[in-house]
């Protein structure tokens, strides 16, 4: 009978080893070289966004504004609301009071266009800013009689009348209405 000799499978082994981990070594170069000539190439010139125009200008410019009376329709309208002295009547008012000034804050913020022109945009950004700030911190337990409260509830005041060069579009019944607000 004949025998049989037994397979060198160590050697075998290490040589496909090798062949894997050059393999692999080969597909991170490779991985890495991408990766770099990714970060590292030029952007191409029609990448950039198409100029504003004016139409475009005088919309985002509308639709500000519109935003804007709105925001300050509802806040006044919620923090004027007499539902009589009732206690309970009275908390119900303040929560919708704090709910349009959230809300309104945030609804400036979506509503602000690309096109919408820097200093409009960053007026109607700081009177969202107050809203937000002016709630949030009435939320936390802060009274109006508080120093920062009362400066924030002035600030808001202040940024709540917004120019833009069509006219003027104030939502200065807002930023009063919040001063003078049971909370």
């Amino acid at each position: 009978m004949r025998q049989l000799r037994p397979l060198r499978r160590g050697r075998d082994r290490r040589g496909c080893r090798v062949w894997v981990t050059l393999i692999a070594l080969a597909i991170a170069l490779v991985a890495v070289a991408l990766g770099a000539w990714s970060l590292l190439r030029p952007l191409k010139a029609g990448n950039t966004a198409p100029p504003v125009t004016d139409q475009q200008i005088a919309d985002a410019k509308a639709r500000a504004c519109t935003a804007s009376n709105t925001v300050g329709t509802a806040v006044s309208l919620q923090t004027h609301a007499d539902l009589g002295g009732d206690p309970a009547a009275m908390q119900a008012v303040a929560a919708n009071a704090r709910l349009s000034m959230a809300a309104g804050g945030s609804y400036l913020l979506a509503r602000l266009d690309p096109a919408t022109p820097p200093a409009l945009a960053a007026e109607i950004r700081s009177f969202a800013d107050g809203l937000q700030d002016i709630v949030i911190h009435t939320m936390a337990g802060v009274s109006n009689d508080d120093p920062a409260q009362a400066a924030r509830l002035n600030d808001g005041q202040a940024a709540s009348t917004l120019r833009t060069e069509m006219g003027s579009v104030t939502a200065a019944s807002a930023a009063a209405a919040s001063s003078s607000a049971v909370w």
